[in-house]
């Protein structure tokens, strides 16, 4: 099955309310120069408290006024009044405003945890403190007090995991809200000068109105954020200072799950402990190094469950915060300059996937008996270092795992098998910009290196893995009209012939192929190179907008040791996207996007194997509802992958309709659906469909509810090959396929309740029901045709007996029986977590966490609701109970 759902298009409508909604903007055609305003910060003569109420004498003298629009009605005044003032001293940045509000009484403040980007009141204050025009800090204060804060990057990206540590005070009154903040200037980093000239921007949300106003006004279709600032002039005499602080943590886990019988491991309960440090040390003034010492990986939130039958692993997102802070450097490597960004049946390579550190371990025992397996390799130490280095802005990760070993009990004689080896894991980003931001160069390069000491290991993960790459963009005019960007890089692994043998037949690279005359396999290779690039063009402003795309992934290409990519290399792909925008409120629609294009997909031997046509609109209506809706056609064509390893296989052609809407989320009730279906008559079908509730009952609380029903059937759902040469038809393998019947029932259901914006409580749960049941077996007839011989048809014979299929693919031919198991499945899962954070000091944090994992497997292939979900809140659950408290010392 070919889906178009693969599509990722982010293209020029800012269909987000946020007041930092940024990202994606485009410059209308004929505007009128960009005049860049210019405030002035004063030097503060007495201490400044923040407490929310402006009384120092650097808040009474002439306040930096003139906001504009951007929603509602861009380009228009700001309807309500908002005062603002800047002041500094030694240490520290200050922000002051008044949001004068004509009816208080309406001013919207939702309390919510830290980076929430919840539906009320905002005032955001935006520096660029190096005045690189590409890069810089975000911070926000709503109402309530919560807060929002994050880094700036490519004029446009947003990296929320960054968290700085300053302070706020907001306070609602008669005439508005105010609000007071104070960041310390070790915090946002800068070159040490006589006198500074930084880039600031001020911006606020009217949440009842729907509006969003900036001081620095940005027209929405101008795809420009940190390069359009106003300019910060009048501080002097100060220093960036020397940032040093350290965070000691304690932690302590009781794990509890069904003691087993005659297990040792399994007695049913666990206790552990640990402790270990976070070190931040500002090295000169630009750069920053966070170190870690036996650190405690653990992650607060669950993965979701997922039924994977594809031959391509499952991407998870990172949760850990040490790898999530600022990974916005690593993460924007290849779109610098690009920002519209769209995906057709591309698989998108990322050269560093920091989830690949501290990995479960890979390897296996080959001893019977009771076994004790590590669920995660301990990470000994790791340290990143950021910031810049002369023009240039830097990243550098590095990080060493243990040795990790199962323990088996055999009859009360104990053993242990090394399943992990000891691991050092590298990345290294740099990137330059020019002419502030006109043009940009960049590189990443990762490496591996793994201490194989057992043969069982070496033969199945590379000792080395190096990659190395190089991006870019340049603008062609002034305004940033038309842009070219891209990268090329390559990678390559080392490791034992029957390593390397391994990666050559996976899923990755398919060498084996038989009908693939430009890929052959090498039983005694030691290494495996390729490499990859992409190259974008495309119009980024006005209402026409306009984006092609040319990527290639030679057939060696693999960047999953320190990267990841989910689908397999050689692939060359081709897109090509028009579209038009209205970014001007009408009558229907607030805004509205359309766009339409097709790509198209050839392997090395210039194969098409795959083809897209699509249109897709998207939009604003007045009521603030928003929608999105797609209808892509797929062609037939010969899929190089459908066979895995095997040769050519037709697809028939197909399509697929999506369609999403979303109500209003200023409202105390939010109703969220979408859904998707995939057809290809005669072949396959497919439904997915979910309505998510999100109630807001309080200005602290809300709660989500979110059912998903799929219903999937595929006449050709891989099953397995088995070796025949009598099959000289298919080249010596019988390739063997279902139909599945797969019915996926789930919810996602969580919980936010501030009690203050330092004291959080979040609840998550999802229970989770999927089975697959196959029939109808066969095999492909012959290859580059729709064309499968059904087992128990024509002669051959099928039973099924003990867990076990057993086939006869010519009766009383010469062709040998085989068997193989039932892979029909019953997935039932239940994950849940509650997380009470907590920051008692600020920077200082402590943890209570509960998370609880239930799953049964019981009657593969038989789904019976009242039955499968009984069979869920019946089995047996694990529980783990966390406490961690860490505390910052600043010196």
């Amino acid at each position: 099955m070919r889906r178009t759902a693969a599509l990722l298009v982010l293209l020029a409508l800012p269909l987000g309310l946020a007041a930092t909604d940024k990202k994606d903007k485009q410059v209308p055609q004929g505007k009128k120069p960009f005049e860049q305003k210019v405030v002035r910060a004063v030097r503060a003569a007495e201490p400044i408290t923040i407490d929310g109420i402006l009384n120092e004498v650097a808040w009474q003298g002439p306040p930096i006024q003139g906001f504009t629009q951007n929603d509602p009605k861009d380009g228009e005044p700001a309807t309500e009044r908002t005062d603002v003032w800047v002041a500094y001293d030694d240490k520290a940045l200050y922000v002051a405003a008044f949001c004068h509000d004509s009816d208080p009484k309406k001013i919207l403040s939702q309390m919510g945890r830290r980076d929430s980007q919840i539906d009320s009141d905002w005032f955001y204050f935006s520096v660029d403190p190096y005045y690189d025009k590409r890069t810089g800090f975000l911070f926000g204060v709503n109402p309530a007090g919560s807060i929002f804060d994050m880094a700036l990057s490519n004029d446009v990206d947003q990296d929320p995991s960054w968290d700085g540590v300053w302070e706020s005070k907001a306070a609602v009154n008669g005439e508005g809200w105010v609000v007071e903040m104070k960041i310390p200037f070790n915090q946002i980093r800068f070159e040490k000068k006589d006198e500074y000239v930084w880039g600031v921007n001020f911006s606020r949300v009217i949440k009842r109105k729907n509006e969003r106003a900036t001081f620095s006004w940005v027209p929405k279709d101008e795809p420009a954020f940190v390069s359009k600032f106003a300019r910060l002039e009048g501080v002097r005499g100060i220093s960036p200072g020397r940032h040093f602080e350290i965070l000691p943590y304690t932690v302590g886990q009781a794990q509890f799950r069904p003691a087993e019988q005659g297990n040792p491991f399994e007695r049913g309960h666990r206790y552990l402990g640990n402790l270990g440090f976070d070190l931040k040390a500002g090295l000169l003034s630009n750069l920053t190094l966070d170190a870690t010492v036996n650190p405690d990986f653990g992650q607060v939130e669950v993965d979701p469950a997922v039924v994977n039958l594809s031959a391509y692993e499952t991407y998870y997102e990172e949760k850990r915060p040490f790898f999530i802070e600022g990974a916005s450097l690593f993460n924007g490597f290849g779109r610098g300059g690009v920002y519209l960004n769209a995906n057709i049946n591309w698989s998108a390579p990322s050269f560093f996937y920091s989830r690949r550190i501290g990995r479960a371990p890979q390897g296996y025992v080959t001893e019977d008996g009771y076994v004790n397996f590590p669920d995660r390799s301990k990470i000994l130490g790791a340290a990143k270092l950021t910031g810049k280095f002369g023009d240039w802005n830097v990243g550098f990760v590095n990080a060493l795992t243990a040795r990790e070993y199962a323990e088996i009990d055999q009859f009360g004689s104990r053993l242990q098998q090394e399943v992990e080896p000891f691991t050092y894991y590298g990345a290294l980003r740099a990137q330059k910009d020019i002419n502030q931001g006109q043009r940009g160069f960049g590189i990443m390069a990762t490496g591996v290196a793994r201490d194989l000491r057992t043969e069982a290991l070496a033969g199945i993960l590379n000792k080395n893995a190096f990659s190395l790459a190089a991006d870019g963009w340049t603008f062609f005019d002034k305004d940033r009209t038309w842009v070219l960007g891209g990268w090329a890089g390559g990678t390559r692994l080392e490791g034992t012939p029957d390593d390397i043998f391994r990666l050559q037949n996976s899923s990755m690279h398919y060498f084996q192929r038989p009908d693939a005359a430009h890929v052959s396999l090498n039983p005694a290779a030691t290494s495996l190179s390729g490499w990859g690039g992409r190259l974008s063009f495309g119009k980024q402003t006005g209402n026409f907008l306009f984006l092609t795309e040319v990527g290639a992934l030679s057939p060696g290409f693999d960047p999953n040791d320190a990267g990841f990519q989910q689908g397999s290399s050689d692939i060359i792909n081709i897109s090509i996207l028009p579209a038009y925008q209205w970014t001007k409120p009408g009558k229907v629609f607030q805004q509205f996007l359309l766009f339409t294009g097709f790509a198209r997909n050839y392997d090395f031997g210039g194969n098409k194997f795959y083809e897209g046509w699509l249109l897709s609109a998207q939009g604003v209506f007045p009521n603030f509802w928003n929608f999105n809706a797609m209808f892509a056609y797929n062609p037939e064509t010969m899929s190089n992958t459908l066979t895995r390893g095997g040769p050519r296989a037709l697809t028939p052609w197909g399509y697929q309709v999506d369609f999403q809407l979303a109500t209003d989320s200023r409202r105390p009730i939010v109703l969220e659906s979408q859904m998707t279906t995939y057809q290809q008559p005669g072949a396959s079908h497919s439904f997915t469909g979910q309505v998510i509730l999100r109630w807001k009952p309080r200005s602290n609380f809300s709660l989500s509810v979110g059912p998903g029903y799929t219903l999937e059937g595929n006449e050709i759902q891989w099953v397995t090959r088995v070796q025949d040469a009598a099959m000289t038809s298919t080249y010596g393998t019988r390739y063997i396929f279902g139909r599945i019947d797969q019915k996926v029932l789930s919810a996602e259901i969580r919980l936010n309740w501030t009690f203050t914006p330092k004291l959080t409580l979040q609840a998550y749960l999802q229970p989770f029901v999927a089975v697959g049941r196959y029939d109808r077996f066969k095999e492909l007839a012959r290859p580059r045709a729709y064309a499968y011989n059904i087992y128990g048809e024509g002669g051959s014979t099928i039973q099924f007996a003990d867990g076990r299929t057993s086939v006869d693919p010519d009766g009383d031919g010469p062709a040998p029986a085989f068997a193989f198991g039932n892979p029909d499945f019953n997935m039932k899962s239940l994950r849940g977590t509650i997380v009470l954070r907590w920051e008692y000091h600020p920077g200082s944090l402590l943890y209570f966490v509960w998370t609880q994992n239930r799953a049964d497997y019981a009657h593969p292939g038989d789904q019976q609701l009242r039955r499968d979900l009984a069979d869920l809140l019946t089995a047996p659950g694990d529980n783990i109970f966390l406490l961690k408290v860490s505390y910052r010392w600043n010196m």
